[in-house]
């Protein structure tokens, strides 16, 4: 009953922007958050934000650059991307958290549940 679906990748050139969404469904999710995974590499955090919003973390590679964001309402969570770079380009994974944590985490293994990945491709 659990679903994440992310939806937004494409293809766009270096320096612009892409919005992705990640519809849940089943239950509600405390911490939600992005990773990504570019070919032959690890999967790598990117951003994660708290039930209220207030609380969000960023890997260093994309702080002031990708915003995330959720709109509890509709039980979806967002990634602004901008100012992309070829090294963006990956598959990027919408993950939600279960349960009620202090603090984020930005390790995979503590992340219940995950989408099917939506493609990211930036281009010079």
């Amino acid at each position: 009953q659990v679903q994440l679906v992310e939806s937004g990748g494409g293809l766009v050139q270096t320096g612009g922007s892409l919005r992705l969404s990640c519809a849940a469904s089943g239950r509600t999710f405390y911490a939600m958050g992005w990773f990504r995974q570019a070919p032959g590499k690890e999967r790598e955090f990117v951003a994660c934000i708290n039930w209220g919003g207030g609380n969000r973390l960023y890997a260093d590679s994309v702080k002031g650059r990708f915003t995330i964001s959720r709109d509890n309402a509709k039980n979806t969570v967002y990634l602004q991307m901008n100012s992309l770079k070829s090294e963006d380009t990956a598959v990027y994974y919408c993950a939600a958290r279960s349960v009620v944590s202090v603090r984020l985490s930005t390790t995979p293994t503590q992340y219940d549940y995950w989408g099917q990945g939506t493609q990211v491709t930036v281009s010079s």
